[in-house]
């Protein structure tokens, strides 16, 4: 089976399963922050982005956020070059900044009630200001590690086309493997054996 079809078919089925959360569901406007700014919905807006900053206050928690698209469960998506602005979402209550903290990601569910001016270094920057009636916090990204010398078409239990599952040469679909190299005085390295210096030869004796 060839290794990218079988990526899409994955692909197809995780979002066949994907659900958006009970308070991100609904209709919404489909805009930008930076559109919003010349041509604000008359409607709520769903947007979400990673978090750059929290700011609680006495009775409410405004979030900047970086807006990023959103994919089929409502969650940003990681795509470094796209976004569609900066925006400031503020909820009644607080929380909690560690746990809120920069680069995670927030989906939000509000009202544009108009604009504020700040500063992004020493930049002048116009956020949309957004009073939020929901908030999703998602989970931590796992992190991935890939082994540099994985190859999929190694030596290995997989696919191996019209022969079925077995083992040999094919894609391996399992793990990547684990290659454990030994590094000079590890202890997990066989010992040189000390070698004894051979006794220098003896001259032979005088004869009288």
């Amino acid at each position: 089976m060839n290794k990218l079809l079988l990526i899409a078919m994955v692909s197809v089925l995780l979002g066949a399963c994907a659900t958006v959360p009970k308070s991100l569901q609904g209709k919404y406007a489909q805009t930008t922050p930076r559109d919003a700014l010349a041509v604000p919905p008359a409607g709520p807006v769903r947007w979400g982005g990673e978090i750059i900053k929290v700011e609680p206050a006495a009775d409410s928690t405004c979030f900047e956020i970086l807006s990023r698209p959103l994919d089929v469960s409502a969650r940003p998506m990681r795509s470094k070059d796209s976004s569609g602005g900066r925006f400031i979402a503020c909820h009644a209550g607080f929380f909690e900044p560690e746990l809120y903290a920069r680069g995670r990601d927030l989906t939000v569910v509000g009202q544009i009630t108009g604009s504020e001016v700040g500063k992004v270094g020493a930049f002048d920057y116009t956020y949309p200001r957004v009073a939020a009636t929901s908030i999703h916090l998602w989970p931590k990204r796992p992190v991935y590690v890939a082994d540099p010398w994985y190859d999929p078409w190694m030596m290995g239990p997989g696919w191996r086309g019209s022969w079925g599952w077995g083992w040999g040469w094919g894609p391996y679909w399992g793990a990547p493997p684990v290659i454990i190299h030994h590094r000079p005085g590890h202890r997990d390295m066989p010992r040189a054996t000390p070698q004894v210096p051979s006794r220098p030869p003896q001259p032979p004796p005088l004869r009288h």
